[in-house]
């Protein structure tokens, strides 16, 4: 976990070398843990986080910026600003029309298009309106994006490969799904340079080798894949209906739409989930931030000493007492003004009332985005998978399991993005020959399954809907 940094309130960055000499280490430590040497590795595979990025010198390469995370808020004024534009208006009603005539689904998103700070092109458009050196060097054919993947490639070979994959493009917002290519139009739009994107590849694919002075020899960079797709692959979320529910950092639920690409809705993104050769598996997102930031800044004023001590902790009392936790310390997709408060504090308020409320936040929200999802999308869903740190909390668990009705899914290992890398590099390497074996590995530590009646969290509910809108536009 690379240290963020905050040179400026909102603004949150990684720092490029630390983020390269800390993956390089934590591979060098895990293949030393296993009792290997690095000449018995028969590929890499990388999961990296979404939609964080930098840009760089093509000759030189030189980064122009730190790298700019997906929490970041620096674009929020010209978000704010996109939002209220009369072209934006107009951009809306053209593609309601064009829907309306021609039945495509490719233009109900720009129907009701809004900008969000969580998107890589209001960052980007902000690179090129204030890093002088970013923009001169776009203008000269210079200049390179890159999300945290596509640099971990670079270095690897040493400049020799400058490429993302479809699930990490698909991430950015930038790539349009529809058409599998960079948005020429909304590049335009922003007045993003279409010069600065890498090309883009399958995700299970030999992207060449890392560079033998790294690692003291070759190894072949076997996938790439972004974390929440790669979670999903590693849960053997294959068939369309499966649903995948990781609840790190953030919490985002995946949905495996098979074939089809559902447009955007409200609160829901269309994504690449992975393409193998012939194969595009899409997913449905819906996402919330700031749920492991929470419990982390909680630890960190000493609500309580360690993680797993916050479960005995919220079952200890038999509710919250009114007290309600909202949580959105970074990003909010609808309001990046939403503030993150506690309300109904009583002087009867003890920490355990405290740590409740946060955990019961994660509950709640995870409820919002599952109903969201029963009503857009138009597939059966099947099986729930969690993951993440958070699932290993059994309070969230059995509260979200009681609040959607249905049963939950968590595995013995917690991580499964680094599991979906290694499935997915395996079977580019012949590892594995497909992927009813990797079903075979799956290994299930616990099963949720609803034991309270919804009513039963009806009243807290409500009270804490009421503190999220008493929390918006601060």
């Amino acid at each position: 976990q690379v240290e963020s940094l905050y040179p400026r309130p909102g603004w949150v960055e990684l720092d490029p070398e630390v983020l390269w000499s800390q993956f390089v280490g934590v591979i060098k430590e895990a293949v030393q843990a296993a009792g290997l040497h690095m000449s018995q590795i028969a590929g890499l595979g990388i999961s990296t986080q979404r939609a964080t990025f930098i840009t760089w010198h093509k000759r030189t390469g030189k980064p122009f910026h730190n790298f700019i995370s997906w929490q970041d808020l620096r674009s929020a004024e010209l978000v704010n600003s996109w939002n209220k534009s009369l072209l934006l208006k107009v951009i809306h009603v053209i593609f309601t029309v064009l829907h309306f005539l021609t039945g495509n689904d490719r233009y109900v998103a720009p129907s009701f298009l809004t900008f969000s700070t969580q998107q890589t092109s209001m960052k980007l458009s902000w690179v090129f309106k204030n890093i002088r050196e970013a923009e001169e060097a776009a203008k000269k054919n210079n200049c390179c994006f890159g999300t945290v993947d596509t640099w971990l490639l670079y270095r690897l070979t040493k400049g020799s490969v400058y490429a993302t994959d479809y699930s990490n493009a698909s991430a950015t917002g930038v790539f349009e799904p529809f058409m599998k290519c960079w948005n020429p139009t909304l590049c335009n739009l922003l007045s993003i340079p279409m010069s600065i994107y890498p090309p883009v590849k399958d995700t299970s694919f030999n992207f060449g080798s890392a560079d033998s002075e790294i690692f003291g020899v070759p190894i072949p960079i076997m996938a790439v894949v972004a974390d929440q797709q790669s979670a999903m692959f590693g849960e053997c979320c294959f068939h369309p209906g499966d649903v995948k529910l990781t609840m790190g950092t953030g919490c985002f639920w995946n949905v495996n739409t098979g074939e089809h690409l559902f447009a955007s809705q409200r609160g829901l993104y269309p994504l690449i989930g992975w393409k193998i050769g012939e194969e595009v598996v899409y997913l449905t997102e819906g996402c919330m931030s700031d749920i492991g930031t929470a419990i982390k800044w909680a630890q960190d004023i000493n609500l309580f000493t360690n993680v797993d001590e916050t479960e005995k902790m919220a079952r200890s009392i038999v509710d919250s007492q009114g007290v309600c936790f909202v949580p959105d310390f970074q990003v909010s997709v609808n309001d990046p003004y939403l503030c993150a408060s506690f309300m109904g504090l009583k002087p009867s308020t003890t920490r355990n009332h405290l740590v409740r409320a946060i955990l019961e936040s994660v509950a709640f929200r995870n409820k919002l985005l599952y109903d969201i999802i029963v009503k857009k999308v138009r597939i059966p869903l099947q099986t729930i998978r969690a993951d993440g740190g958070i699932s290993n909390n059994s309070f969230v668990m059995q509260m979200t399991s009681d609040l959607i009705k249905k049963k939950i899914e968590k595995p013995a290992n917690a991580d499964m993005s680094s599991l979906g890398a290694a499935f997915l590099a395996g079977l580019a390497s012949g590892f594995w020959t497909d992927k009813e074996q990797l079903k075979k590995l799956r290994r299930i530590e616990a099963v949720f399954e609803p034991q309270k009646d919804l009513e039963e969290y009806k009243p807290a509910m409500d009270t804490w809907l009421q503190a999220m809108k008493r929390s918006l536009h601060w």
